[in-house]
């Protein structure tokens, strides 16, 4: 395969060009192209040379991110957009809009192979990991497609960030970059649902990006039955690693928590929450768990999801209940699957 020029920081473009024997400035020119004016061609970058486009069509390929359809929600204008790479392979992204900008959930993965009960994600395993263009890529479809600008950005889609390490770190690098998009760290939030020596590894880049662990159990135990990560790292470690991310970064950690009703939603799991998180400077996110027709859990009605949420605030823990989005188009926390479209590859076009 050609060069993913895409997924290139501006300062190994600079050194791209410079191979090609091209003038410095170039790469700021092609930079700009890819990151700010969004530009899905070559034949876009009128400010080139012909000759300069077409050594980068022999050299380079921006890794197309194609939209195949595109849902609407009715109850909250959510949007969720299905998107094919080049392989054939498709993945989800939502836009969520609020009062304080643009927010789009992307995912880094096709597929995923961490198995979590009560998700639809990980039905079907893993195919492959995104690369970091591809991840830039659902955004900048977006803006495009929307001509709305993105402040927020969260990678909680399909996949398991910290699973596709290494293209994540560099998808953060350049959705950052000033030369770029620019969206400011502190509006980047990555969900994890637990790989410890990941937690660590980014805790040690001190970005200012939100790390969100997915918790869902109070105990060990009880942790294992919806994640099978937790057989592998165990509850009191992963506290741990994220007590070092706060301590590395400043960064206050979010706790996310699927309210499954009958499993972890009783008075006792509100006791044993409250120990595990007050001594601890976070914030906790309760998320009644969303229908998933492969799945038999059932959310907590709303009333008994507010008495678990006051306990938590009687208790002094900093909690939340996520203000559900899209769940009309299988949009919200936990719905977005992996499906796959026969394609030929080659030409790109659906069979």
């Amino acid at each position: 395969m050609k060069k993913d020029i895409r997924a290139y920081g501006y300062d190994r473009l600079k050194e791209e060009m410079e191979a090609l024997g091209e003038k410095p400035f170039r790469a700021k020119q092609v930079y700009e192209w890819l990151h700010v004016k969004l530009a899905d061609d070559f034949d876009e970058m009128t400010n080139l040379s012909k000759a300069l486009r077409e050594k980068l069509k022999e050299e380079y390929v921006i890794l197309p991110v194609k939209m195949l359809e595109r849902q609407i929600s009715q109850i909250d204008g959510t949007n969720k957009f299905l998107f094919q790479l080049y392989d054939g392979n498709v993945v989800e992204s939502v836009l969520m809009r609020y009062k304080h900008g643009n927010s789009v959930c992307i995912s880094s993965q096709a597929g995923c192979r961490m198995g979590c009960a009560f998700c639809a994600s990980t039905i079907g395993g893993l195919q492959r990991n995104l690369s970091s263009s591809e991840m830039l890529g659902q955004i900048y479809q977006i803006q495009k497609i929307t001509q709305e600008r993105v402040s927020n950005v969260v990678v909680m889609g399909t996949g398991e960030p910290l699973d596709n390490y290494e293209n994540f770190l560099n998808f953060v690098h350049l959705l950052t970059d000033e030369h770029g998009l620019n969206i400011s760290q502190r509006n980047v939030t990555v969900s994890t649902c637990g790989i410890v020596p990941k937690i660590l590894e980014l805790a040690k880049e001190h970005l200012q990006i939100t790390l969100a662990l997915s918790l869902h159990g109070s105990t060990q135990e009880k942790r294992k039955r919806l994640m099978p990560v937790a057989n592998k790292y165990h509850l009191p470690e992963v506290l741990d690693a994220c007590d070092t991310y706060f301590r590395e970064t400043g960064r206050r950690v979010t706790f996310e928590y699927s309210l499954v009703h009958g499993v972890n939603d009783t008075e006792e799991d509100a006791r044993e929450l409250t120990a595990l998180l007050k001594p601890r400077n976070c914030h906790l996110n309760l998320i009644p768990v969303n229908p998933v027709r492969e799945r038999d859990f059932v959310r907590p009605s709303r009333k008994n999801a507010l008495n678990f949420k006051n306990k938590l605030e009687k208790s002094g823990i900093n909690v939340t209940i996520r203000r559900e989005m899209g769940s009309d188009i299988d949009g919200a926390c936990g719905q977005l699957r992996r499906s796959y479209v026969k394609a030929d590859v080659a030409e790109g076009e659906e069979v």
